[in-house]
C-alpha cells in the first residue's frame, strides 16, 4: 500500500505470495522506481536499508557508537511521519 503524508491510501498492490518481504514487493511492484521517476520521495522503515538513494530510512545505531543529533533528528522525523500514514510503503 502507497499513502501519502496525511495516510491517505493512494495505491495498493495485487497480492503477492504469502511471507513475500516488504521490500521484495515493493520491488516487484517497481514502487521505488516508479516514485522516483515522479520526484516523489520515499520514506520507509529499516526494512528498506539499501533500497537505493531514493529511499530514505531510520538509521541503525553503529556499533560502539552513537547517532549524530542530525541522524537522531532524521529518525524522529521518520516516526513521525510513519505514525502518521502508518508507514510510505507497505507490502
Amino acid at each position: 500500500m502507497v499513502t501519502n503524508p496525511a495516510g491517505e491510501v493512494l495505491w495498493i498492490s495485487p497480492a503477492l505470495p504469502c511471507r513475500t518481504h516488504d521490500l521484495t514487493a515493493a520491488r516487484t511492484h517497481r514502487i521505488i522506481r516508479i516514485c522516483e521517476r515522479q520526484g516523489v520521495p520515499v520514506l520507509a522503515d529499516r526494512a528498506y536499508q539499501g533500497a537505493g538513494s531514493w529511499v530514505t530510512t531510520g538509521l541503525k545505531r553503529p556499533p560502539h557508537g552513537e547517532l549524530t543529533i542530525t541522524q537522531r533528528t532524521v529518525n524522529r522525523a521518520l516516526a513521525a511521519a510513519g505514525h502518521r500514514s502508518n508507514t510510505a510503503w507497505h507490502g
